[in-house]
């Protein structure tokens, strides 16, 4: 069994990187802002959206930083983290499987890996933020009713 220290330990260590990881995102996104906008209009999938989602998704990760900073809303974070990055990883798969056009819409240094490196990036954070979730405490006290 593993104790409540480690498990709450590893929900801390997930919940701040993730706080690093949508910061530097966010942040990187605001700073060359006419760039992010501008690459995601070459979006075969999100051409139409782009002057929304290269505010809304800056945004969106502010917020969830936000969310995981503050214990009492941690969990929801976490939920919304978990939200957000299968969200990017669907849309990479997509690129990556059915355009023949990739646009780069990353900033710093996650601009410098490849796309499928990228997917793989996105799937390990995925799977540390489901244990996250499962392993945070105010997890039991869910109840997801119909």
């Amino acid at each position: 069994m593993i104790s409540d220290k480690i498990k709450n330990s590893f929900v801390l260590v997930v919940s701040y990187l993730y706080v690093l990881l949508f910061v530097y995102a966010a942040v990187s996104k605001l700073l060359d802002y006419e760039n992010f906008q501008v690459q995601l209009g070459q979006s075969p999938l999100l051409s139409a959206y782009a002057s929304i989602i290269s505010w809304l998704v800056p945004a969106i990760e502010l917020f969830i930083v936000v969310l995981i900073l503050l214990p009492t809303t941690r969990l929801f974070g976490l939920f919304g983290s978990f939200i957000l990055m299968v969200m990017f990883t669907v849309y990479i798969y997509l690129i990556l499987t059915y355009s023949s056009f990739v646009p780069c819409s990353c900033g710093g240094v996650l601009e410098k890996m490849t796309w499928n490196q990228h997917l793989l990036f996105n799937i390990a954070f995925i799977i540390q933020v489901v244990l996250a979730i499962l392993l945070h405490p105010d997890v039991t006290q869910l109840k997801f009713t119909r």
